[in-house]
């Protein structure tokens, strides 16, 4: 990667991270409701279930897990994600290209939460494990996206959430800004929909293989490229 123009510029952009900022204040998190400008969007998808109790070995939930950690829900034809290949999930910056309108932009998302827990709601126990990324100065938006998963110990069942808090950032160039006011909220909704259905058919297809379909982090000049377009 790093013997190109295209990856010298990846290697570039991806260390500016470590000295960027945050492009909100995260307090305003708890306090926004739905509606302009800020989108509270929350998606839940039904995984393979397990049975009742903690994640077992080899089961869902624990797919789930690895697949979320690697970023492999996200649609390869719309985001590619670069990380270092040592780098603990927790701080975790990542440099995102992403395809919008036939062009392809980079941009800056940093790991600030990581969820292993187990919570009570409604006075069911429930299995929680997720990260949750903020995005960074330059990032065509605001906001933060959490990932989880989500394992009902009385009844096994299996689920794959997304929440997400977002706006428009300040994007100076006027034409991608009306592009993505134009459309880009229509293609924030598609894309974390087809999060939920790429998990449910890669934790199938691992599930039935044994692990044998599940995809591979691609590890390119000590970067991971990710996710996964097609088994290797």
């Amino acid at each position: 990667m790093s013997r190109n123009p295209a990856g010298v510029r990846i290697r570039r952009e991806l260390d500016s991270l470590a000295r960027r900022e945050v492009n909100f204040d995260p307090g305003l998190l708890s306090e926004l409701s739905r509606g302009d400008p800020w989108h509270v969007d929350d998606y839940c998808t039904q995984l393979p279930s397990e049975l009742s109790g903690p994640p077992l070995d080899g089961g869902s939930f624990e797919v789930t897990r690895r697949l979320m950690r690697h970023y492999e829900f996200a649609n390869p034809r719309v985001v590619r994600a670069f990380y270092g290949a040592g780098a603990p999930l927790e701080r975790r910056n990542m440099l995102l290209q992403i395809r919008f309108a036939g062009l392809r932009f980079l941009v800056g998302v940093r790991i600030e939460v990581v969820f292993d827990e187990t919570r009570e709601i409604d006075g069911r126990r429930v299995r929680v494990w997720g990260w949750a990324y903020r995005t960074l100065d330059g990032h065509l938006e605001r906001g933060q996206m959490d990932y989880q998963v989500w394992k009902w110990l009385d009844t096994g069942r299996i689920e794959f959430r997304i929440h997400a808090v977002s706006e428009i950032a300040d994007i100076p160039n006027p034409f991608v800004r009306f592009g993505f006011r134009l459309l880009g909220r229509r293609e924030q909704v598609r894309f974390a929909r087809e999060c939920g259905s790429r998990m449910v058919r890669l934790t199938q297809a691992s599930l039935a293989s044994e692990g044998d379909a599940e995809p591979r982090p691609r590890i390119v000049g000590g970067l991971i490229v990710s996710p996964t377009a097609r088994r290797r």
